[in-house]
């Protein structure tokens, strides 16, 4: 497993050994001692959750406040997504940025976005299959949102804007200059 650090302290990209044959592939996709010595990060991971989407779906940006804030580790299991983590823990120096990074079915890439931070993907193949692992149950009390083309953050979808698909929760959701004062990370 090679963890690779991203802008936002954190996030780590994770690149898998990978180990393939006539027979198949075998990788470890997440060991929770190994993660702990290259990260420094004790996570215990309680939920799984998978969603399968077609070309254009965009969902999030999502997240869970206070104790109800998840970490989450994902990759995609058939297709190919961009899939972006925003910080929102206000003491950030790096406040407000985001990392996207693009997960594949032949990369077997991981992402791990830590506690504080709002998570999104869109899909870039004509389906996908998206799984992630998160350290907290889901509490619908708790969560959040910021619209995914707030201009403050600037993400590039690597999509046009007329072929995105969202639900109408993520069309509404406010901009982080609006949601700034209700975060509680």
């Amino acid at each position: 497993m090679r963890i690779e650090s991203t802008i936002l302290e954190g996030c780590f990209i994770i690149h898998d050994t990978f180990f393939g044959d006539n027979r198949g592939y075998f990788f470890e996709s997440f060991n929770r001692k190994t993660f702990l010595e290259k990260t420094g990060l004790d996570v215990e991971f309680v939920q799984d959750n998978q969603s399968q989407s077609q070309l254009g779906v965009l969902r999030g940006l999502h997240f869970q406040h206070g104790d109800a804030a998840q970490a989450k580790l994902v990759r995609v299991l058939k297709g190919k997504v961009l899939d972006i983590a925003v910080d929102l823990r206000k003491e950030s120096k790096t406040f407000g940025q985001h990392v996207a990074v693009e997960l594949t079915e032949d990369s077997h890439t991981q992402f791990f976005v830590p506690r504080g931070f709002a998570h999104g993907f869109v899909v870039l193949s004509e389906q996908a299959t998206f799984f992630y692992k998160c350290d907290n149950y889901y509490n619908k009390a708790a969560e959040g949102g910021i619209i995914f083309n707030d201009p403050e953050i600037g993400i590039d979808w690597k999509i046009d804007a007329d072929k995105v698909i969202m639900s109408e929760k993520d069309l509404i959701l406010p901009t982080l200059s609006e949601a700034k004062n209700t975060l509680l990370f």
